[in-house]
């Protein structure tokens, strides 16, 4: 293909693609719940995200009277006790409860039960499958958005010096080296500064955690710095075509997963190790 009009065209396809793919498979997205009363089928969503210093409301349709809803929350991931807490009306049709702040990289697992006061019947909302939800510190802007444009910016130019290099393209190691400064920028300097602004740590992959966010950023960086460093002076499309393909498959991982978790007993964030020295920041 003389033109690059398709190699941009499947670019965005499957970048935008990844993007989506990322929104609704992350564990921080909100979870959809389906459940039944009465016959009447009913279908919430349940956060698995809070910021710290809030409580976190957990929310459902209003249930009939002669039915009381129960939250039952702990510690994820611990085997302690369910703590048990009623809901309450908000008068527009719904009833709530809220799930008390923890300090960032702290997780609860729950799950709520509708009883039947008439026949003591019981119906279960997620209880085989408990939600968990992380609390987190709050993100500057500054900070956050730069990360995420820039970090799809360096999918997508991965996708057109992939696509590129398929059909022997001569400028796919151009945008093989272009995705290579957009991905160190974006996962080794604003990625840092996000982890440090919401858990207090600025790299929890490998060698000190097992952050897979972090480690799969690391992958795909090295994938494409390989494929860059050998296409310097000899053109090695089979190089730029599985750093491809290894950007892909390295974020088809859920974002967040296996991310910074918060030791209840030392208080401590287990995952991460490199804090920023605040001291060395300009703000």
């Amino acid at each position: 293909m003389k033109s690059t009009f398709w190699y941009w065209f499947i670019a965005v396809f499957i970048t935008l693609g990844a993007m989506v793919y990322q929104r609704v498979t992350g564990p921080t997205h909100s979870k959809l719940v389906k459940y039944e009363v009465n016959g009447e089928k009913i279908k919430t969503f349940f956060p698995r995200s809070g910021n710290s210093g809030t409580d976190c409301k957990i929310e459902i349709a209003a249930i009939p009277d002669n039915y009381e809803a129960i939250l039952y929350y702990r510690h994820f991931p611990t085997k302690e006790e369910w703590v048990e807490q009623s809901f309450q009306s908000d008068g527009a049709g719904k009833i709530f409860s809220m799930l008390p702040s923890l300090p960032a990289a702290g997780k609860y697992e729950y799950y709520i039960e509708l009883k039947n006061n008439e026949n003591n019947n019981i119906i279960e909302i997620s209880k085989d499958e408990p939600v968990a939800i992380r609390f987190k510190n709050s993100v500057p802007a500054w900070a956050l958005i730069p990360h995420i444009i820039l970090i799809f910016i360096a999918m997508l130019f991965s996708n057109v010096a992939g696509t590129m290099a398929i059909f022997k393209y001569e400028r796919f190691a151009f945008y093989g080296a272009l995705t290579l400064i957009f991905l160190l920028v974006a996962g080794f300097i604003f990625g840092p500064l996000v982890q440090y602004y919401a858990f207090g740590q600025a790299w929890t992959g490998f060698p000190f955690g097992y952050d897979l966010t972090d480690n799969k950023t690391l992958i795909a960086f090295i994938g494409w710095a390989i494929a860059v460093y050998f296409n310097r002076n000899e053109k090695r499309p089979y190089l730029s075509i599985a750093a491809a393909l290894l950007m892909i498959i390295v974020y088809s991982i859920p974002h967040s997963l296996r991310g910074s978790e918060l030791n209840y007993e030392t208080g401590k964030v287990v995952t991460g190790f490199i804090p920023l020295v605040r001291s060395f920041l300009p703000f």
